[in-house]
């Protein structure tokens, strides 16, 4: 069964969520990596939610304003949107949640009431922003791969760190040696040069999480 297409209204709109799994118990939030990232891992944080919910636990992939089919323009997006955005959507589930999210998607979470997060290589706000001007001086200095970003989201991203909040759990792929609580053997999926599932990662992902949001309840 495929997920369900649910709705959150936070003080400025609207914004669709997918539902997967239980409405009882643990719930797990995916946020995606951001900008040119999101593609490339969006299809898998689908994955492991469909895997999730096939272990029992619940989960949901919320837009931000500004983000996949969000009605709000990228250009007018702002960190402190999103991190509101997300923070409600939270709210909204009335149920025990968990955060797990990928890369700079690990700025977002900051405002909300959460059990716990589960991080897959963590990126600082002044990482993401470096990324972003690299990215734009590839394409030719105009837009960054695609996106409208307005100076503002800059610069409130480049003031950002993830929330580094306990209880709290660190994963990276094979080859990145900063500290990590777990090492995958794949390769990052948000370095692959088109949007695909590594079925391997989805399992390891699926079977850490799980792990460890049954750690967080004992």
């Amino acid at each position: 069964m495929g997920p369900e297409i649910e709705r959150y209204e936070w003080a400025r709109g609207v914004e669709a969520m997918l539902r997967f799994g239980p409405r009882e118990g643990p719930i797990v939030v995916a946020v995606p990596a951001l900008f040119e990232e999101a593609n490339r891992t969006r299809a898998l944080l689908t994955a492991v939610l469909r895997g999730l919910a096939a272990r029992g636990i619940g989960g949901v992939l919320p837009d931000l304003p500004g983000q996949n089919d969000s009605l709000v323009a990228t250009e007018d997006a702002r960190l402190s949107d999103w991190r509101a955005a997300f923070a409600t959507a939270v709210a909204s589930l009335d149920a025990p949640a968990h955060v797990v999210a990928i890369r700079a998607g690990a700025l977002i979470d900051l405002d909300a009431d959460l059990v716990s997060r589960w991080y897959l290589s963590p990126l600082s706000g002044a990482a993401q922003v470096r990324e972003l001007e690299r990215l734009r001086q590839t394409g030719g200095g105009g837009d960054y791969a695609g996106n409208m970003i307005d100076p503002a989201m800059l610069a409130e991203l480049d003031a950002a760190e993830p929330a580094i909040l306990p209880p709290l759990r660190v994963a990276r792929c094979s080859g990145d040696p900063r500290p990590a609580d777990a090492i995958f053997t794949a390769p990052p999926p948000w370095r692959t040069s088109e949007p695909r599932v590594d079925s391997a990662l989805v399992a390891a992902m699926v079977s850490d999480i799980a792990d460890w949001i049954a750690s967080c309840a004992g």
